[in-house]
């Protein structure tokens, strides 16, 4: 790759590597530069500009990231992974269900090790996860990776399991609770609720507590009355030693004792047994906490099937200094649905969740009397093709608004799974559509797209993209298309925080003013596909896109 700055007039084609403010705008780095790039940094009276080109035998950032982590997970559903389209040269993975994150940590330092401009980086193995948590991202330091870099990769991470999420997979936990005498019920109840909380948020069930006397042979027969396949056991009194109740009492219920203690701080006095093949995983007292604790380690593991010896658990000193250290929410209710638990509430970086508004309450005024979203393609009503293509497309959900011919419409919608919204003001203009459709989207929305339901060629890879590189942390909260003219094309992705204000749209104009309002938000997305700039709201334009399909 050759990389330097070069007058503007040399530079049609290459990747600018600094972004550069002019007065009409901003030519955001990484960009390729077209012509109408170059004329623009010409008439500014720009010398000179850094740029990247790529040379034979290199692989372009995107492509070269998407290949990496295609490898690291091959068949990404079946490893609990799913991938987002690259974007600047990163590709991230994500949780595609709740779980444990498994990462061979040699295989990342193997991968590592191999190239400069080839990198991974991970959470930490055994890392409790939730649905849509980011895992992973693969990142091309370069605006170009050697192919032969590329291809090492590949070859040293193929079919390895580098990455995956277990899921959980205890479905039906018991709780044995011991009762000293004169012990207050307020005391074990409050106990138990935590130790519960700690299985809810796993996403196992939460069993009804039994309580035993704490002496050998009542938690004995307990035990192995007990049903489920894991067994935990709170004690109303520290274990200190392989003879004290706990432990004595998982032997004479006919199991083993795997490990006495562990090197973790707070979570000392914990006891691991086996039995009736089965683990049994007595408590440390500090479990009536929310506060984290070695046996939230073992326990984690346990609940996703992963078998933990007493090698393990020896193992996990390093790190397990865990006194005074905010590493977990309280309580921990937060964690494995909605929020790993390995970072603080809000924290996790995740995918987001994207609502698809499809506009499609217009009435075709310029149609001569046709409704233009009711017009067949191969059969296919247009407003229906069009949901189809959102719906492959990598959103969430897809709401659609209707309006004129509403009945019709959403029969041409019938049976694809998405929701429809009345826009009973849809005669005042797309804008009151867009607040419609807002106000019906998920709660949890990260983001809106808006689409347009007379766009029948809108490539859902453009869209996968376009998620991609939403990223409001970097500034881009509002992602576009850029066709093959160069002019900015459709669907638009808005994040959360401009809601509000396209809630309050009204007449034709739709959200243009907000684009232009915040254009150091904005992100264009390139694309030689031309399905981002046709729209059908004309007789001629139907005439034409009939004409080049033949």
């Amino acid at each position: 790759m050759r990389f330097g700055p070069v007058p503007p007039a040399d530079a049609l084609g290459a990747v600018l590597a600094h972004s550069i403010r002019l007065e009409d705008g901003v030519l955001k780095k990484g960009r390729a530069l077209g012509s109408a790039d170059v004329e623009r940094l010409v008439a500014a009276g720009i010398e000179a500009v850094t740029v990247a080109r790529l040379e034979a035998g290199d692989l372009a950032e995107d492509a070269a990231a998407a290949r990496v982590a295609a490898a690291l997970a091959l068949e990404p559903r079946t490893v609990g992974l799913s991938i987002s389209a690259p974007f600047t040269g990163r590709a991230n993975l994500y949780a595609a269900r709740p779980g444990l994150f498994r990462v061979d940590a040699e295989a990342v330092h193997a991968l590592n090790a191999l190239d400069e401009a080839v990198t991974l980086a991970t959470l930490p193995d055994h890392s409790v996860v939730a649905q849509r948590r980011m895992v992973a991202t693969v990142k091309i330091i370069p605006y170009a990776a050697p192919a032969e870099a590329v291809a090492r990769a590949e070859a040293l991470v193929a079919g390895r399991g580098a990455l995956s999420v277990a899921p959980f997979r205890i479905a039906a936990p018991s709780l044995i609770l011991t009762r000293t005498p004169g012990m207050r019920a307020a005391t074990l109840e409050k106990g138990a609720e935590t130790v519960l909380a700690r299985l809810r948020a796993l996403g196992l069930p939460a069993p009804s507590p039994s309580v035993v006397a704490h002496e050998t042979g009542a938690l004995s027969a307990a035990i192995a009355a007990a049903p489920g396949d894991l067994v935990l056991v709170l004690a109303a009194s520290a274990t200190t030693d392989r003879r004290d109740v706990t432990p004595a009492a998982i032997l004479e219920a006919g199991g083993t004792l795997e490990r006495l203690g562990m090197p973790v701080d707070p979570g000392n006095l914990l006891a691991l047994g086996r039995q009736g093949g089965r683990p049994v995983l007595g408590l440390p007292g500090c479990a009536k906490s929310p506060k984290l604790n070695g046996a939230d380690w073992v326990l984690e593991r346990l609940a996703a099937g992963v078998a933990v010896s007493s090698a393990d658990i020896a193992r996990m000193g390093v790190g397990g200094l865990l006194k005074e250290i905010a590493a977990r929410p309280e309580p921990r209710i937060g964690m494995g649905l909605g929020e790993s638990g390995s970072g603080k509430s809000g924290s996790a970086p995740r995918k987001p969740f994207v609502s698809a508004v499809l506009l499609a309450a217009g009435a075709s005024s310029r149609m001569g009397g046709k409704h233009k979203l009711l017009e067949e393609i191969d059969g296919v009503a247009l407003v229906r093709r069009s949901a189809e293509r959102l719906l492959g497309s990598g959103v969430d959900e897809v709401v659609a608004v209707l309006g004129a011919e509403g009945a019709r419409v959403a029969a041409a919608l019938s049976g694809l799974g998405l929701r429809t919204v009345e826009n009973a003001l849809w005669r005042e203009g797309m804008g009151t559509s867009i607040a419609a459709g807002l106000r019906a989207a998920a709660p949890e929305a990260d983001a809106a797209l808006i689409a347009l339901a007379d766009m029948p060629e809108t490539p859902p890879e453009i869209v996968e993209r376009m998620i991609a590189a939403f990223d409001p942390e970097e500034g881009r909260s509002i992602v576009r298309p850029v066709g093959p003219s160069g002019r900015p094309g459709h669907p638009v992705l808005f994040g959360r925080r401009f809601f509000e204000p396209l809630g309050h749209l009204g007449g034709d104009d739709g959200a243009k003013a907000i684009v232009r309002e915040h254009a150091d938000q904005v992100v264009d997305v390139a694309t030689e596909n031309p399905g981002v700039e046709i729209d059908l709201d004309t007789p001629e334009a139907w005439a034409a896109y009939r004409q080049s399909r033949g």
